[in-house]
């Protein structure tokens, strides 16, 4: 059997490749290709970075594959604190890779649009474009819907994680505190779609991601959880 330590380095590196992934098809693909309210400009950087984009798709596709071996690591690692919260915590980080996973069509559908099919023939190269562009946003919101399930899943993982003796606390903290950025940011999208303050809802969720990914890739956990919470 792995153990404790060998298991969060395992964690930690397969996290990592979740946070690379998911910033590379995040900033890097969506957002460096797509400009806001201009669906021409999309249309064409799109087309122009085609494999750009693909390779967007498929690192999303690998977050996902990655991030799976990850819940259940945290999950075996976390059940002794709360058996019935840590389960919790995985029904809603499972919604939410499949909602994100499923969403992916609305990206893929983006470039059907704008990719010269026969049968779109009678739509005009403006139409597509604002077709093109409609999925993309239709993508972000299916993202946003994806992100508060997990922003639940970080809330109930931080709270975990200050329970626990396997890392050190103040890890949890910023765990907790990525969720809550994850649920603003997620509301925020949903209230107030022209709001500017999605940059500083990233910040927080980003530094408490990549802080608890660091630790377990480099320290691990401890080999002992002391604490145990009575459970009814």
């Amino acid at each position: 059997m792995y153990s404790n330590k060998k298991l969060g380095r395992i964690a930690g590196l397969l996290y990592l490749v979740v946070i690379a992934t998911g910033l590379f098809a995040e900033v890097f693909v969506r957002q460096a290709l797509s400009v806001p309210g201009d669906a021409i400009t999309t249309a064409h950087n799109i087309q122009s970075s085609e494999m750009l984009y693909r390779l967007g798709l498929v690192a999303d596709l690998f977050n996902f594959v990655c991030g799976l071996p990850v819940v259940l690591i945290i999950y075996i690692l976390f059940k002794p604190v709360n058996k019935y919260l840590t389960t919790l915590a995985m029904f809603f980080v499972i919604i939410q890779t499949a909602i994100i996973a499923v969403n992916l069509l609305n990206q893929f559908s983006a470039l059907l649009f704008i990719g010269g099919e026969p049968y779109l023939a009678s739509f005009q190269p403006n139409q597509l474009a604002a077709l093109a562009k409609h999925a993309l946003v239709l993508q972000s919101l299916g993202y946003g819907i994806g992100l508060v399930f997990f922003g639940f899943y970080c809330l109930i993982i931080g709270y975990l994680i200050f329970k626990s003796t396997l890392v050190p606390k103040i890890l949890g903290v910023l765990y907790a505190i990525s969720g809550l950025s994850y649920l603003l940011n997620s509301f925020t999208l949903f209230l107030f779609p022209k709001s500017s303050l999605f940059t500083y809802f990233a910040v927080p969720a980003f530094i408490g991601e990549l802080s608890f990914c660091l630790w377990l890739l480099i320290v691990g956990a401890k080999s002992d959880n002391s604490f145990r919470e009575k459970q009814p």
